[in-house]
Order: structure tokens, then sequence, then C-alpha cells
């Protein structure tokens, strides 16, 4: 699923806006902690917890500039510019 970084909360955790318009709590897992630098604005993948779907998640991947691109020609980026257009 598909989100952008709202805000840091420390202790590798962000605050992060899903396209099906929830936002979640998300880590960072620690093999990208370092190889990933993250910022707020940032597109990310997460994936949702099974026990708590609604409010917590794990940051996967960010996506970069050339990737984004792409996702844009995909259409897929339409729903999270709408979301944000909402808030």
């Amino acid at each position: 699923m598909l989100g952008i970084i709202q805000q840091f909360l420390g202790y590798d955790r962000a605050r992060v806006l899903c396209v099906d318009g929830k936002v979640r709590l998300c880590r960072i897992p620690g093999k990208l902690k370092k190889r990933m630098w993250m910022r707020e604005g940032d597109v990310v993948l997460v994936a949702p917890w099974e026990f708590q779907y609604d409010k917590r998640g794990d940051i996967i991947y960010r996506y970069n500039s050339s990737e984004l691109q792409r996702l844009e020609r995909m259409g897929l980026l339409e729903e999270l510019k709408k979301l944000l257009e909402v808030e």
C-alpha cells in the first residue's frame, strides 16, 4: 500500500498517510534505517500489520524520483494526490 510520510515521531517511527485514507503509525525496520534515508513528504510502500490493520504498519521501501515518475505514468499516485487535497 502506498503512503506519504507526514511526521517523524522518533525511535524509528513515522506517521504515514496511506492510500486508503487512514493514518498509520509505521516503524522503519533496522535494515532500512541506514540504507535509505527518509524525509517528510517521501512516498513509501507500507505493509499494514495483521494485528492492528487500521493503525500500524511497517515501511518496506522508499521510492526515488525516477520510480515516482513511473508510478505517475501508471496512474497510481492520483489517489494520494486526492487525499492530500482533502486535508
